[in-house]
């Protein structure tokens, strides 16, 4: 409990100063990115984490991935986290972030994992259609994941959609038999 209640505190601190600087949306999506990173590149975990290493040598590898693709604020903040020595707990901290913004705007958090990026147009369908499946609006986050292979896996609260390839491979693979 007392992790969580960590947790809930950094975001807290995390989404008022973005909402303060009013980039809000946009570095709470380049956040939740890079904790999507870090979840899929162990290398990259070992190296923000690794106590060995300075903090200040872990924030410039966060600037040199980061570059100036994300808002200077983004990697403030993943600064700011590494400083106080929660790097490992800061994916769960974007995550509690994602779902404050998303409970701030009355949406439910809506993850899509694809194998390639979507377009705007691609992922405003899939806004609309996963509102109309669970009957609440979503704020959608895409992850670029290769496993899924083509397709889409959507996760909104507990509930799972699978339209990826892989999972119609393994249906056909049941049905025949196999």
């Amino acid at each position: 409990m007392a992790e969580q209640a960590v947790i809930g505190g950094y975001a807290r601190a995390l989404f008022a100063v973005a909402e303060g600087e009013g980039v809000l949306p946009r570095v709470e999506d380049e956040l939740y990115a890079f904790a999507r990173s870090m979840d899929q590149h162990p290398e990259l975990r070992q190296a923000l984490t690794d106590a060995a290493l300075p903090a200040e040598q872990r924030k410039a590898v966060v600037r040199d991935l980061l570059g100036e693709r994300a808002h200077p604020l983004t990697a403030a903040l993943v600064g700011m986290v590494i400083d106080t020595g929660r790097t490992r707990e800061l994916p769960k901290i974007i995550d509690e972030l994602a779902r404050l913004a998303a409970e701030q705007r009355e949406h439910e958090l809506a993850e899509i994992r694809t194998a390639v990026p979507l377009t705007d147009e691609q992922r405003n369908r899939l806004a609309a259609a996963l509102s109309h499946a669970t009957g609440r609006q979503v704020d959608v986050k895409v992850v670029v994941d290769p496993s899924v292979l083509g397709g889409a896996v959507a996760r909104v609260g507990d509930l799972v959609f699978d339209g990826s390839i892989a999972s119609r491979l393994e249906d056909a693979k049941h049905a025949l038999g196999g």
